[in-house]
């Protein structure tokens, strides 16, 4: 009996790329379309570092160069596995879990490698969100993430908890650098794909409790519910590094912004609007330090 086994590949919810020995992928199926916003035609004959998946870990430390997961199942003949994050083709970051091992001959020689991903988004779980919130009329029109009001009922609601059953909570307060340059260099199209970009990093790598809206122009604002302030600035971190390490191709250039961000947990007597100040000057603390980076208070 014969089997049509590319068939079979593009029909497995996961995605799966081959690369033979020289790095160049000869095989991309359907999952792997739908998760990277790559069709086969544009990547096969491609190298897996050619701008295309771009894996980095959670410290945003890229693994295309010195820590390919394919190449090393070349070259060690082993499988392995790992949590990372993948370049999606509208910019953002997406996590995944990997599978790789290397492909044999009859011989038992490695001729290439394969590698299986599925997205670890929680999708389903925030398409009923979205749902939720365009009945309210609580999402933000472009980017598809909370607006403000949503976030200011949430904050009220998070102080709820806190007061009645002592759940801590912290704020994220992000602001975009540079951003005119972007809408002055490139126009407003290009500003509205990166403003998309960041909301889709954000949302895509948040906890599940966690909500993360645009407060408004380039700021963005996440409620990052049971956590200290350690805790806080770790996710806080991961999304500036992961947020840095995402961009868009305009032509041949490669856009990508970076984000400054003042990071707070929440206080006795807090108000809404004394917790977003609060975390609003610590971002305007991280702006006057250069940029690009996170304070914390």
């Amino acid at each position: 009996m014969q089997y049509n086994f590319e068939s079979l590949l593009n029909d497995l919810h996961d995605a799966v790329y081959f690369l033979d020995r020289d790095r160049k992928i000869t095989f991309w199926n359907k999952a792997a379309e739908r998760i990277t916003g790559y069709t086969a035609d544009e990547v096969i004959g491609s190298k897996c570092s050619d701008n295309i998946l771009v894996h980095v870990n959670e410290q945003g430390e890229s693994l295309c160069q010195n820590k390919c997961p394919m190449a090393m199942a070349m070259e060690s003949g082993q499988a392995s596995a790992d949590e990372v994050y993948l370049h999606h083709k509208d910019g953002h970051r997406v996590p995944v879990s990997i599978r790789v091992a290397p492909l044999r001959d009859n011989d038992d020689n490695i001729v290439g490698s394969i590698e299986m991903f599925s997205d670890n988004t929680r999708s389903q779980r925030m398409q009923s969100r979205i749902k939720d919130l365009e009945v309210l009329a609580l999402l933000d029109p472009l980017t598809k993430i909370s607006n403000r009001a949503h976030l200011q009922a949430e904050i009220e609601i998070r102080f709820h908890e806190r007061n009645r059953y002592g759940l801590e909570f912290g704020i994220l307060f992000l602001d975009l650098d540079h951003f005119k340059n972007i809408n002055d260099g490139y126009g407003h199209d290009v500003g509205d794909r990166v403003l998309k970009m960041v909301a889709d990093t954000l949302l895509s790598t948040a906890r599940p409790f966690d909500l993360f809206g645009r407060w408004g122009g380039e700021e963005f604002l996440g409620i990052i519910r049971n956590v200290n302030l350690e805790s806080l600035i770790n996710i806080g971190e991961r999304c500036r590094v992961l947020i840095e390490k995402s961009y868009i191709a305009v032509g041949e250039q490669f856009v990508n912004v970076t984000v400054s961000i003042g990071a707070t947990v929440s206080k006795p007597g807090d108000t809404v609007d004394s917790i977003v100040k609060r975390a609003d000057d610590l971002l305007y603390r991280s702006k006057e330090q250069g940029r690009n980076c996170l304070n914390a208070g």
